[in-house]
């Protein structure tokens, strides 16, 4: 927990969880509702997008046009943009910030910037450079806090090999941070959320339950060290990883949960995904605090956003609650083998109106 006093100059101890009505990626607006913001903003079909993953277009088919240039955009929320610059490269821009997840303001700092580049990674991506997005209660909270956060912020995207730049910040009622963040990818590699395919193993790269365990260290204090540890963690090696291994077909997993997000990729994808619930690894503490309560609004809206597309088979509702758990700064969901980290189901032919099963 930071010692430094508020902006009166006392002693006293910030918990800068107090501050926020949410915490981290489980403050998102909820899926449905963002979906429903977006949809008048979707470009009708070109030809750029109607061409698969990897596919080069036709020599009639002019890049010079913004659509066609636009490999990945708003149409199946994928992690972040692509376009393509016209020398053989793509560039990657992506945006995340959230309200603290943690009380520690350099650990939120270090996972706010793990979690923003993770989009980038996500795309099979490697990030050049992050401008910091601040929002800051000024007359509330010590200049000093946010300077801690922006510390935090910076080791972090150092480890990236990623430049910090700037970026901008406004006086806000509660604390927000995250970075927007630009990188390069190969447009014949992308890792995207609509190239999955029957007949291709899923792979998570880090254990669910840190919802669970900033809920209830927001509500009692107590700190988690390894979750911590599990969400300041970059996921450039997974990313390398499912790239050797042939990998086109990816997210990570955030705000909406494993069953959210995986619900997205099934959906854009056109197929199934069968979850194998006993193989998805699951932070030490996790499953304890959910029985005990720890649940945050975050993660209920995600359950009830995939229940009209989900056979849950014989899950009850806490093992449905645990892969809903809204994440911060979570793993890869690779549709593919990435040697090192568990195999938790697989995608299957399309089941009509359903695109998640638990067995």
């Amino acid at each position: 927990m930071t010692t430094v006093g508020p902006a009166t100059g006392s002693a006293a101890p910030v918990r800068l969880t107090s501050y926020a009505r949410g915490g981290g990626c489980a403050c998102k607006i909820p899926p449905g509702e963002l979906e429903a913001m977006v949809a008048g903003l979707l470009p009708p079909p070109s030809a750029a997008q109607a061409l698969g993953p990897g596919q080069a277009p036709s020599p009639g088919q002019a890049l010079g046009r913004d659509e066609d240039r636009l490999l990945v955009g708003l149409e199946d929320g994928d992690d972040a943009a692509v376009v393509r610059t016209g020398d053989g490269t793509a560039v990657v821009s992506t945006a995340d910030f959230f309200t603290p997840v943690v009380d520690d303001a350099r650990d939120w700092g270090r996972i706010a910037a793990a979690n923003a580049l993770s989009d980038v990674y996500a795309m099979g991506g490697r990030p050049l450079v992050g401008l910091n997005l601040l929002g800051w209660p000024r007359d509330v909270l010590p200049a000093e806090l946010a300077g801690e956060v922006l510390a935090g912020a910076l080791d972090v995207a150092r480890a990236a090999g990623c430049l910090v730049g700037g970026g901008h910040s406004i006086d806000s009622p509660e604390p927000l941070y995250g970075m927007a963040v630009t990188g390069l990818v190969d447009p014949d590699r992308l890792l995207r959320n609509d190239a999955g395919r029957p007949g291709v193993p899923l792979t998570l790269t880090k254990p669910l339950g840190v919802g669970i365990l900033n809920n209830r260290h927001k509500r009692t204090g107590e700190v988690f060290a390894h979750a911590v540890a599990v969400m300041a963690a970059l996921n450039d090696k997974a990313s390398a990883a499912a790239l050797e291994a042939g990998a086109v077909c990816a997210t990570d997993v955030t705000g909406f949960g494993l069953l959210g997000h995986l619900h997205k990729l099934a959906r854009a994808s056109g197929v199934t995904a069968v979850v194998d619930a006993a193989a998805v690894p699951v932070l030490e503490g996790a499953r304890e605090s959910l029985r005990a309560g720890y649940v945050s609004g975050g993660t209920r809206r995600n359950l009830d956003w995939v229940r009209p597309h989900l056979d849950a088979g014989r899950a009850g509702e806490e093992q449905l609650q645990l892969l809903a758990d809204a994440q911060t700064s979570g793993g890869l969901l690779v549709a593919g083998e990435i040697p090192g980290h568990p195999v938790i189901g697989e995608l299957v032919p399309a089941v009509a109106g359903t695109t998640l099963v638990i067995r």
